[in-house]
């Protein structure tokens, strides 16, 4: 038992190559490409556009403005450009390479129009800057790869892609409790709401609308069910079928970017997408409104919330299980690889299960979700290099289920229903929330790469020495 504990431990933290999402910008200089002549003007224009590009593409999946900058730099440094000024400000990329005093710099500029989900785009980048960085192909190649990642479609049918938003709202709206029909109108209700923003969206419409949109439509079905169930004489609880689409809706924004731009060292491009993200909440908040407004002037009123995301412990394996599942549905409802959907799932099971331990102590939900998000920031980033898949997938995946959604309602109930206290009370504490769970998985992956650094390239004879000093500690 002893020697399997090893093993295992072993291969989280052992000898193999961490993802290039941890490559630390001193790291890049221990074996550069031919330095490019300063001169030459087209070959350091291909390579900072060839950077500013993949910089582009991880900015658009909602990767830090530090982390997008050092990629960069990373990828200029390793063809050989070693003078290179970085700036990634909310969606633009400006890389300027200096050539010295007499001459100019050469300067490139990258603008990301629009934010996607699509790790599957964002697993292959980081595959290719592995690639650049352990075998010599070209700056031309490497092009055509970047350009062929950008343009090719999802991996999967978007009938896919909506089927599992349904299940992830389904498997949500477990976790708050609801039961086998809950979660059906919960699939239901999110399904036609992926197919609405959809289609707003392939019409122009901003974003903004089509999250009241979205918030309108969490509302309508689940009162409408209730209403009918009084007069037959079932009942169900439309807080969580609400609570689990309000999940749904806040799952697409960009949450532990914002936060951890303002953390590390981008308070610019923090409060840039912070506010963005309040906006996109905001959006859901009016549609929410909207439809709870025009629902009590037919005569429709939903009950007082009762629904809480305290565990008991007989409920905790299933609530686990919801989440994890909800984790794995919603990586896969963002077209991620099949090797990180097992790891979103497992990354899920550690957020909600630290989350459920947590409810037995008087800690509160902000601490609670806040350690959790720090174990599903490190323990999820360890997996994660395991399979070769970018941290940012599996820390996404796993706070997903931890999302407020119930909070942002409550609160907003409250404050519809003359219940200003507790309507600011559950605002606030839905704020708090959404900042624990960022700032926990931007902790999380700090400790994660203090407790494993990426291998740096040794010549052959540090190896072989280490080979022999490692046989002579196992003799």
């Amino acid at each position: 038992m002893r020697e399997y504990i090893r093993r295992t431990a072993r291969r989280l933290i052992g000898t193999s190559q961490a993802t290039i999402d941890t490559i630390e910008p001193g790291s890049i200089m221990v074996a550069p490409r031919r330095p490019i002549d300063r001169f030459d003007v087209g070959a350091i224009t291909e390579v900072l556009d060839l950077a500013t590009k993949i910089g582009a593409v991880l900015l658009d999946s909602g990767t830090g403005a530090i982390d997008t900058g050092s990629q960069i730099q990373f990828v200029a440094n390793i063809y050989g450009i070693e003078d290179v000024d970085v700036d990634v400000t909310y969606n633009t990329i400006v890389v300027s390479a200096r050539r010295g005093a007499t001459l100019p710099p050469i300067t490139t500029m990258e603008t990301v129009h629009y934010r996607s989900l699509d790790f599957t785009r964002l697993a292959q980048v980081d595959k290719l800057i592995r690639r650049i960085r352990d075998s010599a192909i070209t700056p031309a190649t490497a092009h055509r790869m970047v350009d062929a990642i950008i343009a090719a479609p999802h991996p999967y049918p978007y009938k896919v892609a909506t089927l599992a938003w349904g299940l992830m709202a389904a498997g949500i709206s477990v976790l708050l409790g609801g039961g086998p029909l809950i979660a059906l109108l919960a699939f239901m209700t999110t399904g036609v709401t992926v197919t609405i923003n959809r289609l707003l969206n392939r019409i122009g419409t901003p974003i903004f609308f089509q999250q009241v949109t979205g918030g309108f439509i969490a509302v309508v079905p689940a009162a409408l069910v209730f209403e009918g169930g009084e007069k037959l004489g079932f009942e169900i609880m439309p807080s969580q079928v609400i609570a689990a689409g309000i999940v749904v809706l806040l799952s697409g924004l960009s949450l532990v970017g914002s936060v951890q731009d303002a953390i590390t060292g981008a308070p610019i491009t923090g409060v840039a997408r912070f506010f963005e993200l309040l906006l996109m909440t905001g959006g859901i908040i009016a549609g929410v409104g909207m439809a709870l407004r025009m629902l009590s002037a037919v005569g429709i009123y939903l009950p007082a919330i009762t629904t809480t995301t305290e565990f008991a412990a007989v409920d905790i394996p299933a609530r686990v299980a919801a989440g994890a599942f909800a984790a794995f549905a919603f990586a896969l409802a963002c077209y991620a690889e099949r090797r990180a959907l097992p790891v979103a799932f497992i990354s899920g099971v550690i957020g909600v299960g630290v989350a459920a331990g947590a409810s037995f102590i008087p800690v509160g939900d902000v601490i609670g979700s806040g350690l959790a998000a720090v174990c599903i920031g490190m323990l999820g980033g360890l997996l994660a290099r395991r399979a070769l898949t970018p941290p940012l997938v599996v820390a996404v995946a796993g706070i997903t289920p931890l999302l407020p959604g119930l909070a942002v309602y409550r609160g907003l109930y409250g404050l519809l229903n003359d219940q200003t206290l507790d309507g600011l009370t559950w605002a606030g504490s839905a704020l708090g929330v959404g900042c624990a769970l960022a700032a926990g998985v931007t902790l999380g992956e700090f400790i994660a790469r203090t407790l494993r650094r990426p291998q740096i390239v040794r010549p052959e004879w540090a190896h072989r020495r280490r080979l022999r000093r490692r046989r002579r500690i196992e003799w």
